[in-house]
């Protein structure tokens, strides 16, 4: 099983969404990462078949997407948008699209009874979806995606609005679905999601791509973006003065009414190691840490300059 792009593009009327893409994809775990806007949803539409490609191709298996329904069986697709018959409840909508799917009445009971247990749903089956929190919704749309047994599956921000420990669930899901031969693309703005569930990744802003490969490539890309750091302290004189003493510190601006420092610097990893010894040898008490500038946006916006 394998996902070929080529050339692939799409524009509405004069907007862009996706721009000349080219890239494979193979059995695994697979993430888009990308800054909402980026062109992830687009692209992600494309490969299953909801969008024609205004130029290029996709092929799975050599055979192009677009209007190929025996292709579309195999696809499982968990849509970041929610398009929901809200008078229905969990069981029904899961039941109904196994029904949609072809399965035989047993069948579609079967497969919704064993969906809902692994994804956490069986204890709200009976309830009305919408009734349903932002984090019901999103496993109850990952229940119909993966409860034909597809062969690829594409998953648009799955983890958006869950609790902590139905990502942590999801996440392990992921992974384990990506162990059994099965394509699995995970779209997602969030770095570190997309790291905890794989080390296969595309890089796309302003629906190009910027980088493809593993993960730690691409995060030396990242590791070379200026990083600005605000640091609240004690003795906020003597802290600047002491950074300014290294030459991976581009610029430093303090505000002593709020005793705080804001730093930009070209070496974060060598930075953040060094801030502790500083405080220590010169007896300053750091009261909070933290990075304005430590977003995907900032990092994707230099990439591209």
């Amino acid at each position: 099983m394998i996902i070929e792009a080529k050339k692939l593009s799409k524009w509405y009327g004069q907007v862009i969404g996706v721009n000349n893409l080219t890239f494979t994809i193979k059995p695994g775990v697979t993430g888009f990462l990308g800054p909402n806007g980026a062109g992830k949803t687009t692209l992600l539409r494309l490969l299953t078949g909801q969008l024609k490609p205004s130029k290029g191709t996709i092929c799975i298996n050599g055979e192009k997407i677009w209007n190929n329904h025996r292709i579309m069986k195999n696809i499982g697709y968990c849509p970041e948008q929610d398009a929901f018959w809200n008078y229905l409840t969990g069981w029904d909508f899961v039941f109904s699209t196994m029904r949609m799917h072809g399965f035989s009445t047993d069948e579609a009971k079967d497969r919704t009874k064993e969906v809902l247990d692994i994804v956490d749903m069986t204890e709200f089956e009976s309830k009305r979806i919408g009734g349903y929190s932002k984090g019901m919704r999103q496993r109850i749309k990952l229940a119909q995606a993966i409860g034909h047994d597809p062969e690829i599956l594409f998953l648009d921000e799955p983890l958006n609005g869950m609790d902590p420990i139905g990502r942590k669930k999801i996440i392990d899901l992921v992974k384990e679905l990506g162990t059994k031969s099965k394509i699995v693309v995970v779209s997602s703005h969030v770095l570190h999601e997309v790291e905890e569930m794989t080390d296969t990744i595309l890089l796309i802003n302003h629906g190009r791509l910027l980088a493809e490969g593993n993960i730690y490539e691409i995060r030396h890309l990242i590791d070379t973006h200026p990083l600005q750091v605000t640091i609240k302290c004690d003795n906020v004189n003597v802290l600047t003065a002491k950074l300014m003493e290294y030459e991976d510190v581009l610029s430093v601006q303090f505000d002593r009414e709020l005793n705080q420092v804001t730093v930009e610097t070209n070496q974060p990893d060598e930075f953040h190691l060094r801030i502790p010894k500083i405080a220590m040898e010169n007896k300053i008490k750091i009261h909070s840490l933290w990075s304005p500038d430590e977003n995907l946006e900032a990092v994707f916006d230099y990439l591209v300059r």
